[in-house]
């Protein structure tokens, strides 16, 4: 891993930034052709998915709608230890995302004033379960069940089909799916499938949703980019991140394992050490060369953990290595220091962060509770990770009794008036007659 030293160096936002920078995988640099796709799926359905899915996936599909019965087949046909370990991953999700729900609140604005603020769900969903380099139906879970917990009965499902399954899902996504409930799943991928979701394809039975969830490459990242205000999106995952704050009290050896379990995802994953301890810096470098030599995708870890956007940082304490980390705003923050809270309380900009040395990244990914599906690209700064809320509408309900009207009607009158709108007034005048002025 390259070492970056910023000791000494002043660490306004633009020279970290320009120390650290991020994989190219921008979405506009393929927008166009994403865009052609979605074209391609809004005008001719089911064949465009097809011949997508031939194209950039595993292979034609049988169909592009998985029958019930096979998502139930596989549901059954689930390897007893994998079944253990999604059941106990949803219930975890579950409890957590349950307590990201909000309770309907009355405000009492006066005498027969009241709004009451509630949270409604959206109709109809379109969730995506990426199936590149990996399987994924840990995605399943932390897409399904956010949605689930929000109340949303529409729930449809894509993943694009696997060669190696003749260009069927994957069967543990099914299973997965299964396990759910959710029996509405299509062999589709990238950019084809965020538009079937938006636009609909009526020769498969797949109506238009209103919000579409999930990570996945850059062209999904374009896609759902493309679609946004035709349907909801939650943010525009791209390459996964992860930074470690970590003093000389870290063990190198996790600090280690935990670098190279994101760098497994793919070569343009990005993985950063922020430390002001060199020793530190110099252990986990010689544990990391030794561990990707053995790792099971060890050319993919080696590609990513030596490209631009991996490396060590040195700073000269841990004040620099919150302002290093705020600036980057990664999508995983690990902290392993001695004393973590106190940096946790002034480590605001990340997607999840994970304390001290039994919160390795990897947990969140599974079975901590939290959602995996996280901000990347340093838009940790203003995008939250997946939860309840992109499946929720905030709605405001408005109810003035007519003697609550009367005493907020000079206050309309005036600022109808004052904007040139004097029919705005006129309708509540309207509720009067000519004697109530």
């Amino acid at each position: 891993m390259r070492t970056i030293d910023l000791r000494g160096a002043s660490l306004d936002e633009a020279t970290i930034r320009a120390a650290l920078p991020r994989p190219s995988a921008d979405p506009t640099s393929v927008q166009a052709d994403v865009q052609a796709l979605i074209a391609e799926v809004r005008d001719r359905g089911e064949q465009a998915l097809l011949e997508q899915a031939d194209r950039f996936d595993g292979g034609r599909p049988p169909a592009v709608r998985v029958p019930a019965e096979e998502i139930v087949a596989a549901e059954q046909a689930l390897p007893p230890d994998i079944r253990a370990a999604l059941e106990i991953t949803i219930e975890r999700v579950r409890v957590a995302s349950r307590a990201q729900l909000s309770e309907p609140v009355t405000t009492r604005l006066g005498d027969g004033a009241s709004i009451l603020q509630r949270w409604v769900p959206v109709r109809r969903v379109g969730l995506y379960v990426p199936g590149g380099k990996a399987v994924y139906p840990s995605s399943v879970v932390m897409n399904v069940v956010p949605a689930q917990e929000a109340g949303v009965h529409g729930i449809a499902v894509a993943t694009p089909a696997q060669r190696e399954f003749g260009g069927r899902a994957h069967p543990i996504v099914l299973g997965a799916a299964g396990l759910l409930g959710v029996h509405e799943l299509y062999v589709m991928g990238g950019a084809g499938a965020i538009g079937a979701f938006a636009h609909g394809v009526p020769s498969i039975g797949l109506a238009p949703v209103d919000v579409v969830t999930g990570p996945g490459n850059v062209f999904v990242a374009a896609a759902k980019r493309a679609v946004a205000g035709l349907v909801g999106i939650d943010t525009e995952a791209g390459p996964t991140e992860i930074l470690v704050v970590a003093d000389a009290a870290a063990d190198p050896e996790l600090v280690a394992a935990d670098l190279i379990s994101q760098a497994e995802h793919d070569v343009l994953a990005a993985a950063v050490l922020v430390t002001d301890s060199g020793e530190l810096a110099s252990a986990v470098d010689a544990a990391v060369e030794r561990r990707a030599a053995t790792t099971f995708h060890s050319e993919r870890v080696r590609t990513a953990l030596t490209a631009d956007q991996s490396g060590v940082v040195l700073v000269d304490d841990l004040a620099a290595a919150v302002a290093v980390s705020n600036a980057y705003a990664p999508e995983h923050l690990e902290v392993q220091t001695a004393d973590p809270w106190p940096l946790v309380a002034r480590l605001t900009e990340a997607g999840a962060v994970f304390v001290g040395p039994g919160s390795p990244v990897s947990l969140g990914d599974y079975a901590a509770g939290s959602n995996h599906v996280l901000p990347t690209g340093g838009t940790a700064r203003f995008a939250a990770g997946l939860s309840v809320r992109p499946f929720l509408r905030q709605q405001q309900v408005v109810e003035y009794s007519l003697d609550a009207l009367r005493a907020a009607r000079p206050t309309v009158r005036a600022l109808a008036d004052a904007e040139g709108l004097p029919a705005h007034g006129d309708a509540v005048d309207a509720r009067f007659g000519p004697d109530q002025a």
